[in-house]
Formats: structure tokens, sequence, C-alpha cells
């Protein structure tokens, strides 16, 4: 009985406040505030938004940057690990016209808009420009169009398609679709767009700005890693802190696309460049030449460094006692670069970085279930899938009653274009002991020579030439006498009038 009195006295009470409050608006006082924030400018809650207007960074003297970092992501792509978290970069150009370049992730939207409004200050969006449609930049698109109805979107025909796919977004009134070379002037800067079609999306184009010498350059020269007040590469040691997540990006998201990167980089070489303004990481304003000569290597799959890493999967320790035991008489030997992985414990983002950097790989692996060790077989699959190419690899296998894992791996290797193994495989029986020492030392030895001498990948065999035909949309190679008349681009699902002979 008391509880139900007490229940009716908390309905009275609660029914008593709202008409209160009614009563209040009635009264003109709810309206005298709402109007007051009207007429002052601020949100109904009358706190004026100022994180904007405080994280917004000038990159030139009317380009703004507006991007917003999220250390609360574990995983990138939900794959990558990212302990030190990621930047959505996003831009803004002040010119007669507005021009907003790129959005951000949905994990970062209010933020965004709070910058997006602080740097306009007042002022209508003209063009939206969409360099690139995965949704880590793009998913503010929709509440940019409908915040700014009067904005037009500048991309290309297949980001088109693909936004309206994400978003079921009909922008066909309110679009300008554009091609290698065109251009759009919003008043003192004129914009030229630049097709990277497969860096890493079919749809992928970059904007370049042919006043400030500014290139947009999407997902290209990107890194992991959240900006921590410092915008620009000069402002941090970037070779000391973020090289190795700048590395891991680029490998492990746009390295099986070289070719692509190539060319972009051959037309980025007949422009004069003087920032990149990448959707990730930081801007570069100096010293561009350093970060681009990392993208030739990287994108043409040269090694970065004459070094060694040594890769095992091991499970009693037989194999992790050879690995080490190799590693230390290759750096016995003066190789002074080499490290050693466990394949099971490190990410294999983290090793197809390191193959990317290294000239040379040893895999050390147990045979398992008549196969190569799992995570093993998964990173050179992993390889194949990144397309890496020229490097040299030496081969530790073991086995307690039958080692096959070696003759496995090597298999995998050959599918590699321009790899070679070093030296003669060793295999070890359940663990290594004496016997096996000159076989491991042999291999160290083998190794070492071929890093000091440069370590020149196998040749390829000779083969008839064959045509080659390129998809005018993505890029992609057909090889062939003729492009099939039933044939499908696997990259775009472009038909046979779409290729054309190299």
């Amino acid at each position: 009985m008391s509880k139900e009195i007490a229940r009716r006295d908390f309905l009275k009470a609660a029914a008593a406040g709202a008409a209160g409050f009614v009563a209040a608006g009635a009264l003109g006082g709810v309206t005298a505030f709402a109007e007051e924030g009207k007429e002052t400018g601020l949100p109904f809650d009358g706190k004026k938004k100022f994180a904007g207007i405080g994280s917004c960074r000038m990159v030139t003297d009317d380009i703004v940057y507006i991007g917003v970092s999220d250390r609360r992501i574990q995983l990138f792509e939900n794959v990558y690990p990212i302990p030190r978290g990621v930047a959505y970069n996003s831009y803004v150009i002040l010119d007669e016209k507005t021009v907003l370049v790129d959005t951000v992730d949905r994990s970062v939207t209010g933020q965004f808009f709070e910058n997006l409004t602080a740097v306009l200050d007042g002022r209508d969006l003209d063009y939206l420009i969409v360099n690139h449609m995965e949704p880590d930049h793009s998913s503010a698109i929709s509440e940019v169009l409908v915040r700014y109805p009067n904005a037009k979107v500048v991309c290309t025909l297949t980001a088109s398609l693909i936004l309206n796919q994400f978003f079921a977004c009909d922008i066909s009134d309110r679009s300008i679709l554009v091609g290698e070379g065109d251009t759009l002037n919003i008043g003192r800067h004129t914009l030229a767009f630049v097709m990277a079609p497969m860096v890493h999306w079919p749809e992928v184009m970059m904007t370049y700005d042919t006043v400030s010498g500014a290139l947009f350059s999407a997902d290209a020269f990107g890194s992991f890693g959240a900006l921590n007040g410092n915008l620009f590469a000069d402002e941090v040691d970037f070779e000391k802190d973020w090289l190795p997540d700048a590395r891991r990006y680029y490998c492990n998201i746009v390295g099986k696309y070289g070719k692509q990167v190539q060319d972009v980089l051959a037309k980025a070489g007949t422009v004069d460049i003087r920032i990149l303004c990448p959707t990730h990481g930081p801007v570069w304003r100096e010293n561009l030449g350093w970060i681009i000569e990392k993208y030739s290597l990287w994108s043409s799959y040269t090694p970065e460094e004459e070094a060694v890493m040594v890769v095992y999967g091991s499970v009693y320790g037989g194999t992790e006692s050879a690995a080490n035991s190799l590693a230390a008489q290759i750096s016995q030997n003066g190789v002074a670069d080499v490290a050693v992985y466990d394949v099971s414990k490190t990410h294999v983002s983290e090793l197809i970085g390191e193959a990317f950097r290294c000239s040379h790989i040893v895999l050390a692996s147990i045979t398992y279930n008549m196969g190569i060790f799992t995570p093993m077989k998964n990173f050179l699959l992993d390889l194949e899938a990144h397309n890496l190419q020229n490097r040299c690899f030496a081969l530790v296998e073991n086995g307690s009653w039958s080692p096959a894992s070696g003759k496995l791996m090597k298999e995998i290797i050959d599918r590699l274009q321009g790899c070679s193994v070093v030296g003669e495989t060793v295999t070890i029986m359940s663990s290594p002991d004496s016997g096996d020492a000159d076989a491991l030392k042999a291999l160290a030895d083998a190794v070492t020579a071929s890093v000091q001498n440069g370590g020149e990948p196998a040749a390829e065999p000779e083969t008839a030439e064959t045509k080659k035909w390129v998809c005018k949309i993505c890029g992609y190679v057909y090889e062939g006498d003729e492009v099939p008349e039933d044939y499908t681009c696997p990259i775009c699902g472009a038909g046979p009038t779409a290729f054309e002979e190299a």
C-alpha cells in the first residue's frame, strides 16, 4: 500500500513539473530563451561551440585542415591494430567559392561538423570534392548534403555509383563528374583532377591546386597514427616515430597495386607539388622528395634496406632455437640490420611492413599436419596477396618424422615475381643438435653473402611475348591476343570495349 501511494505521489509531482514547464513556455520563458539563442547564433543549450576553432589549422593562408583524430579505435578496417589511433583528414579551401575536400569516418562526425562550421563562419558551402569513397572518408557526405543543400558534389563517375551503393544518395541533380585533366575554377584557385584508379579503389582521384601546389592525395602518402597537435611532418621526427606506421599503412592497404601507384607517381612528376595533403597522417610541406622516394621504392617492390628478417613458427622451441642461432650468426658475419619475429605473436600487418622493408627473409617453420605451420602459411599467402616481389628467401624446416614445410614454402615463394631462395634448406628433426650446426652456419654464410652482394633476384624465365590490354576505367591489365567478347574486368566490372592495347 505504501509503495503504491509513493508511486502516485511521484507521478503527480512529475505531472506538475511538466505542467509548470508548459506554463513557463506560455508565459514566454522558454520562448524567450530560444529566441535569445537565435539572436546570438547559439544552439538551444546556450553553450557556444569553441572546439572547432581551436582544433583547425592553417595549411596555407586559405586552405584549412579540419580533420579529426580517433584514439579509441583498436583495429583499422577491423583488421589492422593501431595502438596510436588514426587521423581522418579533411580540408576546406576558402576562396570566392568554398570547397570541402573529403570528409571523415562516422565515429568523429560530431567534431568534424564543429570544425567545418567554425571554418565556414557563416558562409555557405559551394563544393564537396570526393577523392575517395571508402567510408572512413565519406561517412559524413549525406549529412553534409543535408546541411548544405546548395553544395555540388565533385567526383568521378565511378565514385557517384559507389556513393549510391553506400548511402542510397541520389546526387544526379547536384553532381559534377570529372575526368583526367578536368579543372574547376573557384576564384583565385584553379583545381585540377588527377585520376588514380586502384590506388586503391577504382573510383579514386586526386585534386591538385595549381596556385598553392597542394596535392590532395586521398590515401596516398598517408599513415596510421593520431595527430597530437602537430599537423606537419616537419613538426615531428617522422623517420623515427612515423615511418614504420606509414610503411605498414602503405604495404597493407595499397601494397598490391604497385603498378597503379607508379603510374600516379609518374603523373605527379609532371606538376609542381609543394604540399602533400593525405587523408591520414601528417601533411607534407618540406622534404617531399624523401617520402615520395619511399613510395617509389615500396610501389616498385624494391627493398628499402639491405636487411634480414627472420620469421619463425615454433611450438616446442626447437625451430625457435634454430632461428635465433641463425640470426646470431648472420649478425656475427657483419650484417647489422637483423630482426627476429615469432609469426604466432606478431600481427601479420607488421610482418608485411617488414617484408617490404627488408631485402632478405628467412622462414623457419615446423611441419604441421603435413603442411606449413598455419600462421606461417597465412603470412606467406598474405605476401602473395600483397604482390611482394624481388626478395631473397632462406628456408629452415622442422619435422619430427616427416618434414615437409620447406618444400611447401618454396612452392609459394616460386609464385612470387623476382624472388629466389638463397642457400640450401636446413632440415631439423624435432630440435637442433650439433649435427645441424654446420648446416645453419652454411645458410647464415649464404644469406650474408647475398646481402653483401646486393641480393640480385632470380632472373625471370623467358616467355613468348603476349599482348597486354589496359582497362581505361581502373587500369587492370589483361594479357592475351584479344579481349574476349564476354570478358568482364575483375576489378571494376567493365566490358571488353573498356580495354585498349597497352
